[in-house]
């Protein structure tokens, strides 16, 4: 293009000094106007030029403000996100932090009224050692109030100690056999790490005042675990078995509502287990006090079973969501014409009916303690919606880092979580399986 132009230059500045010569102005005159026209146009050229260049860079320059601005605005929205975020990290922490406090009082209001009962039980075996040694039947009570004495010491160690194990044993959807929930046992071990089953110290607890206590402390301890298990995976729920006493605690129960108050998303992965005994023995302040766990969306389980002809509807004002019962039982009843009819309400029910007859209450039913293939072929003619037993997976302990970081895959039975110590659950009126 400046090529063009200058050729073009130069073409008007030699016709110019042509029409100068022409005019008999001679040599002179033509070379000067030659030379005159060309840098004229050469200047005005250039006066364009630089005139032009200015203009794109007035344009670049307000390209450059314009993105300037952008930036300007993005980075004031950035910092502002930065610092909502900041807000909500320090939030958050101080909320986890006032919860763990929230929790260690807990603990350690039930350790302190564990010691002060254990205290109390010491004395009185203490007394009554004192008492038989100057009888003639010393040798009788003596060493079994000193043994009792001996178990319940061994009992608080483990608890003080930590030495508390969580088992969960899979509850399967029937027939795909697929993971839907876990039951929790609890396992004590002694300062040797020995395994104590329920059915050995039980008895000695019981003796002593102290399942209570211990039932309390367990269930804490259950509710801080299904809390971590419950950010990883929520659809998967946990039966957490849950004393009559502790329901109609009125000391540790308003702490313990208050936790829950605080902790409502775990209201999706909890089901509370109570025996059949004790629903039905339930007086008004255990009533109250589901009532309320009820109100925070806490469901219920039924366990322990020795009769269907529950009560429904009262089941259903109760948001009791589950019945386990075992196999054994749920195909006595069902499957023998006999058993069926001693039963009033079952004599006219088809077997085949009775689970849905559980659900139009908005209730499931679980068969429980299966151990064979043959029952489950029989429990699938019954309908039964779920099963667990050693057929599915056999209860394994947790690891702590399971428990620290996600609960137990919950793909198969085999997948179950293997052995580890950890402090563990209320199942202290539950026998070993």
């Amino acid at each position: 293009m400046t090529v063009l132009l200058s050729g073009g230059y130069l073409f008007f500045a030699l016709a110019l000094a042509a029409l100068f010569w022409r005019a008999e102005a001679g040599w002179g005159a033509g070379a000067a106007v030659l030379v005159g026209a060309l840098g004229l146009c050469f200047s005005v050229h250039n006066m364009i030029a630089r005139g032009s260049s200015m203009g794109d860079l007035r344009k670049e320059l307000a390209s450059l403000r314009d993105a300037h601005g952008l930036l300007t605005d993005q980075l004031e929205e950035t910092q502002a996100a930065i610092e909502i975020l900041s807000d909500s990290l320090h939030r958050e922490t101080e909320a986890k932090a006032q919860a763990l406090t929230h929790e260690v009082r807990l603990l350690e209001s039930l350790v302190t009224k564990l010691g002060d009962t254990l205290d109390e039980e010491l004395a009185a075996a203490q007394l009554r050692v004192s008492q038989s040694a100057a009888s003639a039947y010393a040798p009788t009570y003596a060493p079994r109030d000193h043994q009792a004495t001996l178990l319940m010491h061994t009992v608080r160690e483990a608890l003080s100690e930590n030495r508390v194990d969580l088992y969960l044993q899979p509850v399967v959807s029937l027939p795909q056999r697929r993971t839907m929930y876990y039951e929790s046992y609890s396992r004590l071990r002694d300062e040797s790490g020995r395994v104590m089953m329920p059915a050995e110290y039980l008895t000695a607890a019981e003796t002593g005042g102290m399942i209570s206590s211990i039932d309390n402390m367990l269930l804490l301890r259950c509710v801080q675990i299904v809390r971590r298990l419950s950010k990883a995976e929520r659809k998967i729920g946990i039966f957490c078995n849950v004393s009559l006493a502790s329901l109609g605690d009125e000391t540790f129960f308003p702490q313990f509502l208050e936790f829950l108050t605080q902790h409502k998303d775990l209201a999706g992965s909890l089901i509370f287990e109570l025996g059949q005994e004790g629903f039905e023995m339930r007086g008004a302040v255990e009533t109250r006090n589901m009532a309320r766990l009820a109100e925070l969306g806490f469901r219920f389980s039924i366990d322990k079973v020795t009769a269907l002809d529950f009560d429904f509807a009262d089941l259903a004002r109760s948001q009791v969501k589950f019945v386990k019962v075992t196999a054994e039982v749920l195909l006595n009843q069902l499957l023998d014409d006999h058993a069926r009819a001693m039963v009033p309400a079952l004599k006219d029910l088809h077997h085949a009916d009775y689970a849905a007859l559980t659900r139009r209450h908005g209730i499931e039913l679980v068969a429980e303690k299966i151990e064979h293939e043959r029952q489950v072929v029989d429990i699938l003619d019954l309908e039964v919606g779920f099963g667990q037993g050693r057929l599915f997976g056999e209860p394994r302990a947790i690891r702590d880092s399971v428990l620290a970081d996600a609960p137990p895959t919950a793909a198969t039975p085999d997948a179950a979580p293997v052995a580890g110590p950890v402090i563990r659950k209320p199942n202290w009126r539950r026998v070993s399986r």
